[in-house]
């Protein structure tokens, strides 16, 4: 059904990103996914470069937030073998990097909120966090990271 709800919404799950440091894309303890940290990274290249107001613009900020988030799904369907495993998505950890002057990184991360209960409805609805940094890694714009329940 998830994968249906994803092709509905235009969207192919890509081959996983190789990890671009030395870590595990995901981590299971139990009935909890630990995913890592995941960038807007398509076909190897981060598409999303830069800072939210100096020369990225929110609309792409948001694109860039939306990519990691269907980064992090492919992560798991690889560690799980199959999305419908999920039992609820727990929190959502976003990292946005920004113009100091920037101050909407909730609007940038809320992208991904809203593609996550697109597809999950109300397993989708999570806690969250919203953080402005000064630098993300490969200059990446967007950062996130996911604690997701399985059965």
């Amino acid at each position: 059904m998830i994968e249906e709800k994803l092709r509905s919404l235009g969207i192919t799950l890509p081959v996983p990103p190789k990890p671009a440091g030395s870590y595990v894309p995901t981590v299971i303890s139990q009935k909890l996914v630990y995913v890592s940290g995941q960038i807007p990274i398509e076909d190897g290249k981060v598409i999303y470069k830069g800072k939210v107001m100096k020369n990225v613009t929110l609309e792409d900020a948001q694109k860039a937030a939306r990519l990691c988030v269907i980064n992090a799904l492919v992560q798991l369907k690889e560690s799980l073998g199959d999305l419908e495993r999920i039992a609820k998505i727990v929190r959502v950890s976003g990292y946005v990097n920004s113009d100091p002057e920037f101050t909407e990184q909730h609007k940038v991360i809320n992208a991904a909120s809203n593609l996550l209960f697109q597809l999950f409805e109300e397993k989708g609805q999570h806690t969250r966090i919203a953080i402005g940094v000064s630098s993300l890694p490969l200059d990446s714009t967007v950062e996130l990271d996911m604690i997701v329940e399985i059965i």
